[in-house]
């Protein structure tokens, strides 16, 4: 990755008590760019969102956003994101909808009084309901206008679909896409819906414990992750690494495996063990993030 990041960590690292929720991290999301950060449950995702946040104190290593350190800057920092955290429960739960955005405009000199109605508009916001007694859904609704209304340079957007129906998740991607077609925006969402920023994302990374194992630009992934069709002789077994790329069983004649790692080596170990590669096809964002999650390999 080259020129200027939006967003930026250097070797973060946080603990909790015995557990590490993040190994050394470093991070780049160059700006307006749109990065999907993946992995299990668990990996870190939510934990990074917070400390760019300055909601978690990193333990080692610094976080940048818009070249603002987080901690020492975090009231700059802050105001020029827009976030949306996984939980969809809000600590202002015993206002309305319409006093918690009065409340949240207030604190922002760009907020767009006339931007935020319409979103309220199409995401069909009671604005006199209490922000406590909203469904998931609703609440989430109501966090998205609260993240895209004031405009920011930087969206931190963690699990921004989860809780709404088809037809409000559809409707959420849409005004995501005209949101960023509007602006220069960066964006980092972490998402266990690959495929529904397929055609927006420019980079992924994939956090595995805690660790950032692999972090490539869209156009690196059909080089790291690619359908191979390949015949193999008779008695033929895959060695440690193929096995550890993707390769499963030990096929009689041919075999078609989703397999990680970089092309030319991957070819390069097949042919060793005596296997002929027919092809290589690419597979789909969706389905490279999950290989790339699934298997034991740094690309």
């Amino acid at each position: 990755m080259s020129g200027a990041d939006a967003v930026r960590t250097e070797a973060l690292s946080k603990r909790y008590r015995r557990d590490t929720a993040l190994r050394a991290v470093s991070l780049r999301v160059p700006e307006t760019a749109i990065y999907v950060l993946a992995g299990a449950n668990g990996a870190g995702k939510s934990t990074v969102m917070k400390v760019l946040m300055n909601l978690e104190r990193a333990d080692e290593g610094t976080a940048e956003v818009l070249g603002m350190d987080s901690v020492r800057c975090g009231p700059q920092a802050r105001a020029q994101m827009g976030y949306v955290p996984e939980d969809a429960r809000h600590p202002y739960g015993w206002m309305s909808s319409s006093q918690l955005l009065a409340h949240i405009a207030a604190y922002h000199r760009s907020w767009d009084v006339s931007y935020a109605d319409r979103l309220r508009r199409t995401f069909e916001l009671r604005l006199d309901r209490k922000v406590g007694t909203l469904s998931k859904g609703e609440a989430r609704r109501l966090q998205l206008i609260l993240a895209l209304a004031h405009r920011p340079a930087v969206l931190l957007l963690d699990e921004p679909t989860d809780g709404l129906d088809p037809v409000v998740r559809s409707r959420t991607l849409a005004v995501l896409a005209e949101h960023l077609a509007d602006g220069p925006t960066s964006v980092l969402v972490a998402t266990h819906q690959i495929h529904e920023f397929e055609t927006l994302a420019d980079y992924v990374g994939i956090l595995r414990d805690g660790s950032l194992i692999a972090q490539l630009s869209r156009d690196e992934l059909p080089n790291v992750v690619g359908r191979y069709r390949v015949e193999v002789p008779e008695g033929w077994t895959a060695t440690r690494e193929l096995r550890s790329a993707g390769v499963r069983g030990n096929p009689v004649r041919e075999a078609e495996w989703t397999l990680v790692g970089h092309r030319g080596d991957l070819i390069d170990r097949l042919t060793v063990t005596g296997a002929l590669v027919h092809s290589v096809r690419p597979v789909s964002f969706d389905d490279a993030v999950v290989a790339l999650i699934a298997h034991q390999v740094t690309p």
